[in-house]
């Protein structure tokens, strides 16, 4: 686990970086790409839930990136302007996609499988409790997973989701208020989670269990905020 001041010291070389590339740097936005792109690829594969496209979602991030890198600000957190513009790309892209899907029951052909067929993350431990909490947030429908994945895990506020996703504040606190309660009702139900849709792949978070926080809502307990 990093020690804050080792968290510092990255946070400010990527400063560094991100300046660099907006005074026209190209080695230093490519360097930017290589240090940032581990988390902003987990980031949207837990959004998109297909490694193809989660793929193509990470491409589309780095180039809007490096289009919009001019308008970088040095006080703000790149990884949470990453962030923004990932959230972004990974929303378009699941709208196109269930447009897609829609056109091709309208055409009776098959629906493409989009189960992921490998998970970088797959090291990661596998608990009873934890396959509960994944299979909770993964029944959760798209608008509310991706919430409740950009405020409790990647601490983006809701004046940041409702910007990249084209909603209100309003719309964020509710759509993450009713995440929050379907989770806790499907981890500490007798049933348990319902299992995820047939193709749909899960993915693993950085928590390791469910508990309970104040007020009753569902946090894993471990390095993430509350899920």
């Amino acid at each position: 686990m990093a020690s804050p001041s080792s968290s510092a010291d990255d946070s400010a070389r990527l400063a560094q970086l991100a300046v660099a590339a907006r005074d026209g740097d190209v080695a230093a936005f490519e360097a930017l790409v290589v240090a940032t792109s581990p988390k902003v690829h987990a980031l949207v594969l837990r959004l998109v839930r297909d490694e193809h496209d989660a793929g193509d979602v990470v491409q589309e991030t780095y180039l809007r990136a490096f289009r919009a890198i001019g308008d970088f600000r040095s006080e703000a957190a790149v990884t949470t302007w990453l962030y923004r513009i990932a959230a972004n790309c990974s929303s378009t892209h699941l709208r196109r996609r269930r447009r897609r899907a829609h056109d091709e029951l309208a055409t009776d052909l098959p629906l493409a499988d989009p189960r992921a067929e490998r998970d970088q993350e797959a090291a990661a431990s596998t608990g009873e409790d934890r396959a509960r909490l994944l299979a909770a947030l993964d029944g959760l429908p798209v608008p509310m997973r991706t919430v409740v994945v950009l405020h409790d895990v990647y601490e983006l506020s809701h004046e940041a989701i409702a910007g990249e996703l084209g909603i209100s504040r309003a719309a964020s606190k509710v759509r993450l208020h009713r995440a929050r309660r379907r989770l806790r009702d499907a981890l500490f139900s007798k049933e348990g989670p319902s299992p995820a849709p047939e193709g749909a792949a899960v993915r693993p978070l950085h928590a390791r269990r469910p508990a309970v926080r104040d007020g009753g809502t569902a946090r894993p307990a471990g390095g993430s905020r509350a899920m």
